[in-house]
């Protein structure tokens, strides 16, 4: 029985207040990217790395989930099993909502890591200390759970079984600058993107250039919020049309 494959960006949590990486409001606008997201500055000055991602941490603590992330968590009780639910973004609003198995691409921002066994845990919302080291080694050789740039990213392994096991994928609140959303909407028939701030370009196809457009059966020029209801009357029309169609319904 084919999934539905959800990818969300920053987009998805923008309106919890959380700011989105790119564009006006931005986090980057108030740093240096590559100062504070990038290994080679990790490894230059790490308490300026780990103070950026401490004063994220904290930030998350009052921030709630929205529309959006109710609704995908609906989506995933109501169709159990059939949905991977991939998200860029380090916040636990998905989980906050009710989302269960989130995948979450690039780290988490509750978890510390140890860099000698590799081992997550949980510290909540406050800031990294000196004290913490590794409930499973012992080691004193920790750092935030974020993805950086420079830096290989494990779960990426899992967006090609999704879109093996998916005949409908939906984009929400992501640029594609990270991940191209329009390659993997390019796998699909069926595809869906909400984005109130769309750009129209995209890649070039030799001499021809190729729009958003033409990748996304369906636009929903909004913020995740706004097409939340809009978002699950779709996913439950195609889950319907699935059911009725598959072999074990005749």
């Amino acid at each position: 029985m084919r999934k539905l494959f959800i990818l969300s960006g920053a987009g998805l949590s923008a309106e919890s207040g959380i700011p989105v990486f790119r564009g006006s409001g931005g986090v980057w606008e108030e740093h240096d990217i590559m100062q504070v997201c990038s290994i080679q500055y990790w490894r230059q000055n790490r308490d300026l790395v780990t103070r950026f991602y401490d004063e994220r941490r904290i930030e998350l603590k009052d921030k709630i989930p929205n529309r959006a992330h109710y609704a995908i968590a609906r989506l995933q009780k109501r169709f159990k099993g059939r949905i991977w639910n991939m998200t860029q973004n380090v916040d636990d609003l998905l989980e906050r909502a009710g989302c269960e198995d989130v995948i979450h691409l690039h780290g988490t921002l509750r978890d510390l890591r140890c860099e000698s066994c590799g081992n997550c845990w949980d510290i909540g919302y406050r800031a990294q200390n000196e004290g913490d080291s590794c409930p499973a080694c012992g080691s004193f050789s920790v750092r935030h759970n974020v993805v950086m740039f420079g830096e290989p990213a494990p779960a990426y392994r899992f967006i090609k079984r999704a879109m093996d096991e998916s005949a409908l994928f939906v984009a929400i609140g992501t640029s594609g600058e990270v991940l191209d959303i329009v390659m993997i909407a390019s796998e699909f028939d069926r595809s869906i993107l909400i984005d109130p701030n769309r750009k129209m370009y995209v890649t070039s196809f030799g001499s021809h250039d190729r729009y958003i457009d033409e990748y996304f059966e369906i636009f929903l020029q909004k913020k995740a919020g706004e097409a939340a209801e809009e978002l699950e009357e779709l996913v439950a029309a195609f889950f319907q049309a699935e059911d009725e169609t598959s072999p074990s319904s005749r």
